[in-house]
């Protein structure tokens, strides 16, 4: 299983000469097995926009799966020219929003894309759509084993991911604020039992490290974790791989890389998420 970061910042897409080497698009990770196409896909940020070029103009035809409706979430959709094109095939999948019409996911979803905040609503898009919600459990997408859990995150309903494919396996946890159910062990925030299940033992886990310690105030205001605390849960998760994702948009790639160098834990492998990062699982 190959996983390919398409978009790795938080909060706002970061254009600008002191952002190149990481990034500046926002969330969108693509998960494929060995030699083919990605075909399964982890929000839809601005970094969707790069899956269209690397498809080599093909369409896309395979399943994007929302963790959250957050604009940084979604606002690739519109601009992603293979899902929107008269031979694509795609299935958008988020979390369940609620009962009754206005809680499906079309509806949903239009609410932040259509008029008067975008020239289209979601029936706009061409190809062939199909919008649907999921509730927390055990799902599969293009051959992929998905267990979803609801994790705190503020501003709407929000679902972490844990994928495998039968032989390795790995927990896509971008937006998580652990400090609502407490300041756990070491202050950092409590380790909560749906990340828990997601993260344990997996071979890499990919979660949000928007702010620092010293920032935590505002990981509290804007319902984020700290690298701290990303750290501290790898450690107890026992994976094998922590990448630290959903940079803060402000931070340049010298500050990301410097992060990431001090992020220590020993005999945990730490890196930080850069725009066009491929991991096998």
């Amino acid at each position: 299983m190959r996983v390919r970061f398409l978009g790795v910042r938080g909060s706002t897409p970061a254009p600008g000469a002191e952002f190149v080497r990481v990034g500046g698009n926002t969330s969108c990770v693509a998960v494929a097995r060995e030699r083919e196409a990605p075909t399964f896909v982890l929000d839809a940020g601005t970094g969707l926009r790069r899956l269209a070029r690397e498809l080599g103009g093909a369409p896309f035809r395979g399943t994007i799966l929302l963790t959250h409706l957050h604009w940084d979430h979604v606002q690739g959709l519109p601009f992603f020219d293979a899902g929107d094109r008269d031979d694509a095939r795609v299935e958008l999948v988020l979390p369940g929003q609620g009962s009754g019409e206005d809680g499906s996911a079309e509806a949903a979803l239009a609410r932040g894309m259509s008029p008067p905040h975008f020239p289209i609503g979601p029936d706009g898009l061409r190809g062939t759509w199909r919008f649907r919600s999921i509730e927390p459990g055990e799902h599969s997408f293009e051959g992929f084993s998905v267990l979803a859990a609801e994790v705190p995150h503020k501003g709407g309903r929000t679902f972490g991911y844990r994928v495998s494919d039968g032989n390795g396996s790995f927990a896509y946890v971008p937006d998580h604020e652990p400090t609502v159910e407490g300041p756990g062990p070491d202050g950092f925030g409590a380790r909560h039992e749906a990340v828990l299940e997601l993260s344990k033992g997996v071979d890499v886990l990919v979660h949000g490290a928007q702010y620092t310690l010293d920032e935590r105030a505002r990981a509290v205001a804007f319902g984020h974790a700290t690298v701290d605390y990303a750290l501290a849960l790898a450690r107890d998760a026992e994976v094998g791989r922590l990448v630290l994702f959903h940079h803060e948009p402000g931070r340049t790639d010298d500050e990301v890389e410097a992060m990431a160098s001090t992020s220590t834990s020993e005999g945990l492998p730490v890196q930080a998420a850069v725009e066009g990062l491929e991991v096998e699982v």
